[in-house]
């Protein structure tokens, strides 16, 4: 554990202008808070934090960061408080340190809620001071590297998933992979202990035996470049062991067929040097063809910026070699902390704009489980490169569609979708985008994200926003259904119903506005009865409701000649309530359509009649198209709701299946357009269906 004048000696010793008396201020502080706290390695609770604050330094990082990391635990497991810290130690380090509070574990949720909304907090605090994320990485490092010290197993485990689903993929997003690489190694050694034992079993065997022979490679590129008058620093090394795991687990081979375990590092001393060096490697031994990547010129979202190739070596070795400056190697192992100087630092970093997307997930998700696979999709995937057709460089994952690219450029846009050009051609919405593709988007202001999309985008913005999206359409529809209804509901009082009273309806209901009334009715939340008596207490009685009229299984049409044969039509299945129109056709009657019918367009040079319902018509085919979640039990769930609705199922078939979503059309035999709301309401409140609408 670092002593106090230590800690000081370090920070001095690149910020000489730092101030003494805060940092032996903040580490006292921190010793009596703790007191005589323990860890589970029997170590006083304050050497953690102390720890966290060394790893600081060796970041190079800022004095309020260094005094952060010494009290982030203080709030949480002691009696300090945040007006405390803010006055012994500032608003802006009071500030600091309650972001890092901010997330900690929430006991009494359930493990998936528990992190989704560490997570939720994690991204907030980190829009406002990205020095909040830099502490709570070292935080989860140094719990990382005392984790065997926990003897609870099951809680080892979810604190290395945690560490290898969220912790490392953010270290690798903001560029610092050292942080990535000792996390994933530390989470690889609790989670897959025998993958372990025998990766690094293996390379232990390589690094004693082969030793000699890196050293040899190393040696040979450093001469050859050497000899083109390059001074270069050449290093070798095995590949990291979960590098090495991920890779036999996705090619599924063997240690043995990995060939490419040894990598070497080339480190030269401007960027000119990098592209030199990778000709004379070039022409020196043979490429392997696919294989060159080129980071400097197109550097990856988190700053990440080196040449990538790889080579066959005597008796057909293979071996991968990075090209990079010095200046890019320290920003490459520690990312956005290596060229933090945040009196100076721009607060819209390019490099950290993928933290918008993140900050928009967040408020887009609808519940944990939705916010962990968003966030993951977001964090942790291979990425593409991707253009407007003004050349502005989208990054995107592999496997992102044109609609993934729309909603990167901007939400607005995205939700505006409704075609796409890829390299000047029309292309299908999910058609997946390669490498360099130049991406048009066509937008309509007058279209709207189809649940589909969900089948084919990878991004968790896409994702998000189609979801949030398609809830707003589905709540707006819910209160045009329950508008409807309540106008057939309203027409049962003896006396005519105003805004002022349809006003305090709601609030009698305990609901602010009369949309949230309209929304509850569409939902069949609230019955008719409890409905009537909020418009009118004591209007309606039990005695009433048993004796409402009930409606005859009988259709008649007003504007037609007495005897005049007609048939509803099978576009639209308009039923007793619709606004209604005829279309009178030679030899074939008259058509009934629903007054909003598409088919009426092919009505141009018929006959048009103004028709309306008999005063007693009831009983009509409505049609639905069903949107079901894939898993079992949904289908059942659905028929059950629908015969809880009085009606039958007059046919039922799939037109669509993928694998989140079944598509079904279904004809059911209804009452009137009031019956149909009422099922389709039904429908909606029902965790099955992802989405139901009348055709």
């Amino acid at each position: 554990m670092l002593r106090q004048f230590e800690l000081v000696e370090r920070v001095k010793a690149y910020d000489s202008e730092a101030d003494e008396a805060i940092l032996n201020r903040a580490y006292v502080y921190t010793v009596q808070k703790h007191g005589s706290q323990k860890r589970a390695s029997g170590d006083p609770y304050f050497s953690h934090p102390i720890e966290v604050a060394g790893l600081m330094t060796e970041l190079k990082l800022d004095q309020e960061t260094i005094v952060t990391a010494l009290l982030h635990d203080t709030i949480e497991d002691t009696l300090a408080t945040v007006d405390e810290v803010e006055e012994y130690f500032g608003p802006e380090i009071a500030r600091l340190v309650d972001g890092v509070t901010k997330l900690s574990k929430i006991e009494a949720m359930t493990e998936n809620e528990r992190a989704a909304e560490n997570l939720r907090k994690f991204f907030l605090a980190m829009s406002e001071d990205l020095r909040v994320l830099l502490v709570k990485l070292a935080d989860r490092l140094h719990n990382m590297r005392t984790l065997h010290f926990i003897r609870d197993e099951e809680k080892r485990q979810r604190i290395a998933r945690e560490t290898m689903d969220i912790y490392a993929p953010l270290a690798e997003r903001v560029g610092m992979y050292e942080y990535m690489r000792e996390m994933q190694l530390l989470a690889f050694e609790q989670l897959e202990p025998e993958a372990y034992a025998t990766i690094t079993g293996r390379l232990a065997q390589i690094r004693t035996q082969e030793g000699v022979q890196v050293d040899a490679i190393a040696l040979a590129i450093k001469q050859a470049l050497a000899e083109s008058g390059l001074n270069v620093e050449v290093v070798g090394r095995e590949k990291h062991p979960f590098s090495i795991w991920k890779k036999m687990a996705e090619r599924h081979v063997t240690f043995e067929q990995i060939t490419d375990i040894m990598a070497f590092r080339v480190v030269t001393e401007d960027m000119a040097d990098c592209y030199k060096a990778l000709g004379v490697l070039h022409q020196t031994w043979q490429m392997i063809p696919g294989r060159f990547k080129d980071f400097i010129s197109t550097p990856r979202a988190n700053g990440y910026r080196s040449l990538h190739t790889a080579l066959l070596y005597e008796n057909s070795m293979r071996m991968e070699v990075q090209i990079r400056t010095r200046e890019m190697h320290r920003t490459n192992e520690f990312g956005l902390a290596a060229h933090w100087a945040y009196k100076q630092a721009d607060r819209s970093d390019g490099q950290v704009g993928w933290l918008r997307d993140l900050i928009e997930i967040v408020d887009a998700s609808h519940d944990a489980e939705e916010l962990l696979e968003h966030t993951k999709l977001a964090i942790y995937q291979d990425r593409i490169f991707a253009f407007t057709p003004k050349g502005a460089l989208h990054q995107l994952p592999k496997g992102a569609t044109a609609v993934d690219f729309a909603y990167a450029v901007h939400t607005d846009l995205g939700n505006a979708t409704v075609g796409a050009k890829i390299n000047g051609r029309h292309m299908p919405l999910r058609t997946t985008l390669g490498n360099g593709d130049v991406v048009e988007i066509i937008k309509s202001d007058s279209s709207a994200p189809q649940l589909s999309w969900l089948g084919h985008v990878v991004t968790g913005k896409a994702r998000a926003s189609i979801r949030r999206a398609v809830r707003a359409k589905e709540r707006d529809e819910v209160v045009g259904i329950g508008q409807k209804l309540f106008e057939e509901i309203a027409a049962r009082l003896p006396t005519k119903i105003g805004k002022k009273a349809i006003k305090a309806a709601a609030e009698r209901l305990g609901m602010k506005k009369p949309d949230e009334m309209m929304l509850a009715i569409g939902s069949a939340k609230l019955s008719d009865s409890d409905v009537m008596e909020a418009l009118v207490p004591g209007s309606v009685t039990a005695a009433d409701i048993e004796n409402w009229p009930r409606q005859e299984h009988a259709i008649s049409i007003k504007g037609l000649t007495p005897g005049k044969a007609f048939h509803l039509a099978d576009c639209c299945h308009p039923v007793p309530g619709d606004r209604i129109v005829g279309l009178k056709k030679r030899d074939k009657g008259v058509e009934v359509h629903s007054i909003d019918c598409l088919g009426l367009a092919d009505g141009i040079d018929v006959d048009w009649l103004d028709l309306s319902w008999g005063e007693r018509s009831t009983g009509a085919i409505g049609r639905l198209r069903l949107v079901l979640y894939d898993r079992p039990g949904t289908l059942a769930e659905v028929t059950t709701i629908i015969a809880g609705q009085h009606t039958n199922l007059v046919n039922l078939h799939m037109t669509q299946h993928d694998d989140l979503f079944q598509t079904y059309e279904t004809d059911l035999d209804v009452k009137d357009l009031a019956h149909l709301t009422r099922i389709v309401s039904s429908l909606r409140t029902s965790d099955a269906v992802a989405h139901a609408e009348r055709i």
